[in-house]
């Protein structure tokens, strides 16, 4: 199956059609803050294990 499979272009293209109408600005808003809470979490306690690694490695 190629790229330019036109019933590949046209499920895909009919999809998005039929979802974007179903998407309220409340749904963006919260995904917006749910992915940045999420990369601000995930960033803190890459940081703190980081910390704790060197500090083993110290000893």
């Amino acid at each position: 199956m190629t790229a330019n499979n036109p019933t590949l272009m046209g499920t895909a293209g009919g999809t998005f059609l039929s979802i974007v109408p179903n998407i309220h600005s409340e749904d963006i808003a919260r995904t917006v803050i749910l992915a940045t809470v999420g990369a601000i979490v995930s960033f803190t306690i890459s940081l703190l294990l980081k910390s704790l690694q060197k500090k083993k490695h110290r000893k």
